[in-house]
């Protein structure tokens, strides 16, 4: 074994340890090296949203010292950054395995460094935690869930004191601050028990207030009351908050997928428990399909997440990816508040590098600003952030079916969308249509724009290399031609550089680093290479477009983007 690793597998077995951990590193020893090897031979790594990584002993595997490290790490920088202050954060968890735990013992080690902890009673989703923090002045914040990974996951998100998750500089700073405690007696693990207070039902009340005041049409929900609504929480925490949440709004006709309605850490009815998946929504749409449902909505377990299903104009179910749920979103919010009064002379919206340019160009013809921020909603937030008192913020989303509607919280949120997105079948079903076919009238006014996603996983020590060495290769020698289109510019975020590879002009883009490339090509598409920072993946995403003269031509025009897409990935042997 490399000495590196030795020393770290020695490191655990000699000191203040737990029998059973100890235990469970000497059956690796025996039983599974490769494992072994996997588990020690790096710290999972604190990034600059916090951690995600496989449950398990070991310094890279989310367990009790492993959080409890970055716990202490996160707990000096806040004391650093606020003195003078009492200190207070909030802490919530999700449905997964561990999950309360991991929450009590991040709980445990703020209190016992004197700093004042709202701790959930029980699992809440993660938009209520970034509510919590804003509503009770917090400092900080951490919610203990991995969102949609698999069940063997869980993570450690971090927050700052406006909701958002850890932006510069503070996101490096903490990051320092947890790679300086080198072992596990420099945790200071309980004493402090005091400092915590349970939360629970007071702030699911304030947090579903703020959430119905979203409602931009109730007259409209009153006479579509009785919408035929399908929702699946996919075994997580949406079932706390979004049934009331939908009653609140006026919804009476709701049916909430029964064999998905447990939390449950295992996720037994699916493979991955991401509303991304069709997997995951199969159960839902049987069901929708069984009652001839209006609308299909599921949750990922920590609820920032939502899917959707609707009917297309044959009356077949589709499921919609995130590109056009956010569309329909953001146009909705625009019209919406146009047509009631509401709109401000500087209303904004904001949305990620690789999200659908649709959304530009809906922003562009309504006269709204539009800004683009690197992929995360908390680059979202910080835009909210500097643009407060100067700009009003109406909707930010990513094509990663994320949507933050509204500025009282700072990150994404599946439990308002769900709401809003019901609201919004429920005002095309007052006009005698539906949400499909809203958007074939988009496509039609502002241009018919398609998205693809590839995500290629790479596992283990080798996987990291091979994504840092695929990335390696784009930058330093980008193709001259993708799918027989040249590639007119290359942005490369991470040198925060765009360059026009025919002319040879460079600029500096105005964002943050971020290990991102785009290809632009004559023919205006659009492709991103980017690993992913929580999963061993590269994510490649495809944007075409064309014009759309009419609903009539929709299926001819889609022909063609598909065919598009898939010269484009057969060209790039992806």
């Amino acid at each position: 074994m490399d000495a590196a690793i030795q020393a770290k597998v020695d490191q655990w077995l000699n000191g203040n340890y737990d029998a059973e951990t100890k235990a469970s590193i000497e059956d690796l020893i025996k039983n599974n090296p490769t494992e072994l090897t996997d588990s020690f031979y790096r710290s999972l790594e604190f990034g600059t949203g916090g951690l995600r990584g496989i449950m398990g002993v070991g310094s890279n595997r989310m367990n009790k010292y492993t959080v409890g490290m970055a716990t202490q790490g996160f707990s000096n920088y806040l004391k650093a950054s606020f003195p003078n202050t009492e200190i207070k954060v909030a802490i919530a968890h999700d449905s997964r395995n561990n999950s309360r735990f991991f929450a009590e013992t991040t709980a445990n080690v703020f209190a016992a460094n004197g700093i004042k902890v709202y701790l959930f009673e029980a699992l809440r989703p993660t938009p209520e935690l970034s509510f919590s923090i804003r509503h009770l002045g917090c400092q900080g914040g951490v919610v203990c869930t991995a969102s949609h990974n698999p069940k063997e996951y869980n993570g450690y998100k971090a927050y700052w004191n406006d909701g958002g998750q850890l932006v510069p500089p503070h996101d490096k700073n903490v990051i320092k601050e947890v790679e300086k405690i080198a072992s596990v007696d420099e945790v200071k693990w309980s004493g402090g028990e005091a400092n915590i207070t349970l939360i629970g039902a007071e702030m699911d009340t304030a947090y579903r207030k703020m959430v119905k005041n979203l409602s931009i049409y109730p007259d409209v929900i009153a006479r579509q009351k009785d919408l035929k609504i399908v929702y699946t929480p996919i075994h997580g925490t949406g079932i706390k908050l979004v049934p009331d949440v939908l009653a609140d709004f006026g919804f009476t006709n709701v049916t909430i997928v029964k064999e998905q309605i447990e939390p449950n850490g295992n996720f037994p009815t699916v493979n991955y428990p991401n509303p991304e998946e069709a997997d995951a929504m199969a159960l839902g749409l049987k069901k929708a399909k069984e009652i001839d449902a209006d609308i299909l909505l599921g949750t990922d377990p920590d609820a920032d997440r939502v899917g959707i299903g609707v009917k297309d104009s044959n009356g077949n179910w589709v499921l919609m990816n995130g590109n056009q749920t956010a569309v329909l979103a953001f146009n909705y919010m625009i019209e919406a508040r146009k047509a009631k009064g509401l709109a401000q002379p500087n209303d904004m919206v904001v949305k990620t590098i690789v999200t659908t340019e649709l959304i530009d160009e809906i922003a562009k013809q309504n006269n709204i600003a539009c800004y683009n921020v690197l992929t995360g909603f908390k680059w979202i937030a910080e835009l909210i952030k500097e643009k407060e008192g100067k700009e009003n913020y109406v909707i930010g989303g990513e094509e990663s079916y994320g949507l933050m509607i509204g500025p009282q919280l700072r990150d994404k949120d599946a439990v308002s969308a769900v709401a809003l997105l019901c609201e919004m079948a429920a005002y095309e079903k007052d006009k005698g249509r539906s949400l499909y076919q809203k958007l074939i009238d988009l496509y039609v006014q502002y241009g018919f724009f398609k998205e693809h996603l590839i995500s290629i996983t790479k596992k283990g020590m080798d996987g990291q290399q091979q994504i840092a060495a695929m990335m390696e290769g784009y930058r330093s020698n980008p193709p001259k031609t993708i799918n027989g289109s040249a590639v007119v510019q290359l942005l490369d975020y991470e040198l925060q550089q765009g360059k026009n590879l025919q002319t040879g002009e460079e600029w500096k883009i105005a964002l943050p680093k971020s290990n991102v490339l785009q290809f632009i090509l004559a023919d205006g598409s659009k492709i991103s290479a980017r690993p992913s920072g929580t999963e061993p993946k590269i994510k490649f995403y495809f944007s075409v477009s064309t014009k759309l003269p009419d609903s009539a031509a929709f299926a001819a025009k889609e022909a063609e983007l598909d065919a598009k897409i898939k010269g484009i990935i057969s060209d790039m042997k992806l």
